[in-house]
């Protein structure tokens, strides 16, 4: 497999990044957020989650952020809806782009949403086939590819099985997450050669968390199985509530640091992106999750001697 020369960064930070803040961000932060990142070059911006308030609090403004960002020509800014009426509030808004989620853990599933694999799937079957009705692209996420909090080891052939339901229901991209943070390059490489015998591998993302370090790595391993769609979030927040010690999602900048290292084009502003990134971190009062955030992008010399 040829690894590609292009590489595109999905932004999930103002959705998967802040969605566990206990502390409400206000609705004009994450607008000023968005705007910050659609001013790096990246083309896509995940900007939030038409989900039920009662579960998500921090995501309660979705529609007020949705219609106050600036949409820059060339950026998509896709939106998780969960079910129909989630769907329908995101076309209130203009929504032009969504995505759906689930598990390859049935454990998982059970905690997450209190509902099985197949019964989340049927939730959000009808939301698909409306998107497709409205020429809204839908994108498909499975979490727990490579391993679960509450199971243990998640059998490839459900990771296979999911995300090959999730393309042929029409979902043009297919986001394999490790939610918890648990994989190492091997087993990242093995499960996606696993699904793309199912999925073409140009229809796969990545997604995952730096829980134990091996984020780099495994991004790494699956572009040179050919992946050319990684997810990351900048100042790498976020991280799952139901992993215990789970740190957060891969910091957008460490990403592309490492894939402009390697010769690759990402279309980002590295020095815009850290600077977002380091604006964050301050409006949440917590450390900067990038090592590129902390260090900057470019070596002084005493930093070098």
């Amino acid at each position: 497999m040829s690894t590609p020369n292009q590489v595109r960064i999905v932004e999930v930070g103002a959705r998967d990044g802040l969605q566990n803040e206990k502390t409400i961000v206000p609705a004009a932060a994450k607008i000023e957020l968005i705007d910050r990142l659609s001013d790096t070059g990246l083309c896509t911006i995940e900007a939030t989650s038409f989900v039920s308030p009662k579960w998500i609090p921090q995501l309660a403004d979705a529609a007020e952020v949705y219609a106050g960002i600036m949409k820059k020509t060339g950026v998509a800014y896709p939106v998780l809806v969960p079910n129909e009426q989630g769907y329908e509030r995101a076309r209130a808004v203009g929504a032009t782009e969504i995505a759906v989620f689930t598990a390859a853990s049935e454990a998982f599933n059970r905690k997450n949403i209190n509902a099985s694999i197949d019964e989340s799937i049927a939730r959000f079957a009808p939301v698909i086939e409306r998107a497709k009705a409205d020429n809204v692209r839908v994108r498909g996420y499975v979490s727990t590819v490579l391993g679960c909090p509450y199971q243990g080891d998640v059998p490839l052939a459900d990771v296979v099985r999911v995300a090959k339901r999730l393309h042929d229901l029409g979902c043009y991209e297919i986001s394999l997450g490790d939610t918890i943070g648990i994989g190492t390059p091997g087993k990242a490489r093995a499960m996606l050669k696993a699904v793309a015998q199912h999925v073409p591998i140009d229809a796969l993302a990545v997604h995952f968390h730096d829980t134990r370090g091996q984020a780099l790595a495994n991004i790494l391993a699956c572009i040179e199985e050919g992946v050319s769609v990684v997810d990351a979030a900048v100042s790498g927040t976020g991280g799952c509530p139901y992993a215990r010690g789970a740190s957060g999602n891969v910091a957008s900048e460490d990403v592309v640091y490492m894939l402009e290292g390697l010769g690759m084009d990402t279309g980002v502003d590295l020095e815009a992106l850290v600077q977002a990134g380091r604006w964050l971190a301050t409006l949440l009062g917590r450390a900067n999750g990038s090592k590129v955030g902390l260090a900057g992008v470019r070596s002084t010399t005493e930093e070098t001697q």
